[in-house]
């Protein structure tokens, strides 16, 4: 009953005001820059004990592609993203905060695909993402079993096909052809083996210097409710992520009749994770529940998290 009281006072208005800030939130050149629901099971406000981590997500979609009117297109997309991490807690404080820093470099293999359209078949392929850099994390741990925390994610424009440079053989490209910065902020309540996470991100992008697309500001939060017994992690988790600027520049003058072309993206799914010693395994399933002008359906990861 304490539980679902401090549940009730504090983190369920939380949940509820930024559910409907990202559900009046438009879209990007290709890919959205967070990962969406990938941090899904983490505890987002709090950073592990000083060390250095590894962090591998196996993360599988099969995504319809859906119009403005949140109606499948018929053209869908297959896509295998690979996501290793390194997370370094240094041991050291910055304004009463443990201060951390994190590396990844995901690659990826995508297929798109459309019936009776010659161009969007047989296309899948191998390329990588843009380099994700976190050169500051700051985690606070407050009274009350509350943590915070607070950072920067810069995504470099390095991927290996992107908009302006197509793969050779057709389909889209692995990654975006701009830099993204994102402040993130995530709050955690964990008692007693319960983690009650919102992890938000804020995603500003540089235009793409060939095309001059210039992909309007996006929020991305996940979401998650597990609780630890024993060995086992049980919950759900959940993720929303939605613009809330127009995109721009060449290629985006028919956004203006869709003011903007917003996008909207919500999903669902179940939690399940096992502790082997010193390595969590965490399987994730989330199902699309609305989508408006984005690619989006049904996903699994799979995360292996351990101490070097």
């Amino acid at each position: 009953m304490k539980f679902l009281e401090r549940f009730a006072h504090y983190l369920l208005p939380a949940l509820m005001t930024l559910m409907l800030v990202a559900t009046v939130a438009s879209a990007e050149e290709l890919w959205d820059p967070h990962l969406r629901g990938v941090d899904e099971g983490l505890t987002a406000g709090a950073v592990p004990p000083s060390g250095v981590y590894g962090v591998l997500d196996n993360y599988w979609a099969a995504y319809d592609l859906y119009d403005y009117d949140a109606h499948k297109t018929g053209v869908k997309l297959d896509a295998l993203v690979e996501v290793p991490i390194v997370l370094w807690n240094t041991g050291y404080q910055v304004f009463g905060a443990d201060y951390a820093v994190a590396f990844a470099e995901p690659f990826d293999f995508t297929n798109v695909r459309a019936t009776g359209v010659a161009a969007l078949s047989n296309n899948g392929h191998w390329g990588t993402y843009n380099t994700v850099l976190v050169p500051a994390i700051l985690s606070w741990t407050l009274e009350g079993d509350w943590h915070v925390k607070t950072g920067l994610t810069i995504y470099a424009d390095d991927a290996s096909t992107s908009p302006a440079h197509p793969p050779v053989y057709g389909g889209v490209g692995s990654g975006n052809g701009f830099w993204t910065f994102e402040p993130d902020l995530g709050v955690s309540w964990l008692s007693d083996g319960w983690n009650l996470s919102l992890g938000a991100s804020y995603s500003v992008n540089s235009a793409d210097t060939k095309t001059h697309y210039h992909s309007g500001q996006e929020l991305a939060i996940d979401y998650t409710a597990t609780k630890t017994v024993g060995k086992w992690i049980v919950g759900l988790g959940a993720h929303s992520e939605n613009q809330f600027t127009a995109d721009s520049g060449a290629g985006a003058a028919g956004c203006a009749a869709k003011d903007g072309c917003k996008t909207n993206n919500l999903g669902i799914g179940p939690l399940i994770g096992y502790q082997f010693g010193g390595l969590e395994l965490m399987a994730e399933y989330n199902h699309n529940l609305h989508t408006e002008n984005d690619v989006a359906g049904e996903i699994f990861n799979l995360r292996l998290v351990t101490a070097f």
